[in-house]
């Protein structure tokens, strides 16, 4: 693939809100891949490996080092009291195994530690989200089927 091409697709990704981008053209493929520390990273099947760095998500940007306020990570919204679950990688988010079955968890349902709440499908991988503490399903923040961000709240246990 031409490295034109490349940087197109590189300029592409950083005027999007998309966290992936895979192209393939006949044999030859290349992913692009937005990494949280803002560097994307092109892969070829040719030997070939090509870095550019890429602004992050404006939103995934803290001023001074500290970390992003709860309230600014979620959409502006103040989020409820209680253990914040947030998300440990990016992925599409679903609150059941499948679409015809019953969701993990429901609002008001208590929990134990290692419970599933739900499911992040990354790279065709389906990883379970666990409870890491007993308590009460509080809030749940994220939508069924929607794509979410690393660190993204995803539920709150009271």
């Amino acid at each position: 693939m031409d490295l034109r091409k490349i940087k197109k697709l590189i300029d592409i990704l950083e005027d999007s809100n998309l966290a992936e981008l895979e192209i393939k053209e006949g044999e030859e493929s290349v992913r692009l891949s937005r990494m949280p520390k803002g560097v994307a990273v092109a892969q070829t099947s040719a030997p070939m490996t090509h870095v550019a760095h890429a602004e992050p998500p404006r939103a995934a940007v803290a001023s001074s080092g500290e970390s992003a306020p709860p309230a600014a990570a979620h959409g502006g919204k103040d989020l409820p009291a209680g253990h914040v679950l947030r998300s440990p990688m990016v992925g599409t988010f679903y609150l059941s195994p499948n679409p015809e079955s019953a969701p993990f968890v429901k609002l008001g349902q208590s929990v134990k530690a290692g419970d599933t709440l739900g499911i992040i499908e990354a790279m065709k991988m389906f990883n379970q989200i666990e409870a890491d503490i007993a308590g009460t399903i509080v809030a749940v923040l994220a939508s069924n089927g929607q794509p979410v961000e690393f660190d993204e709240p995803l539920f709150v246990i009271g």
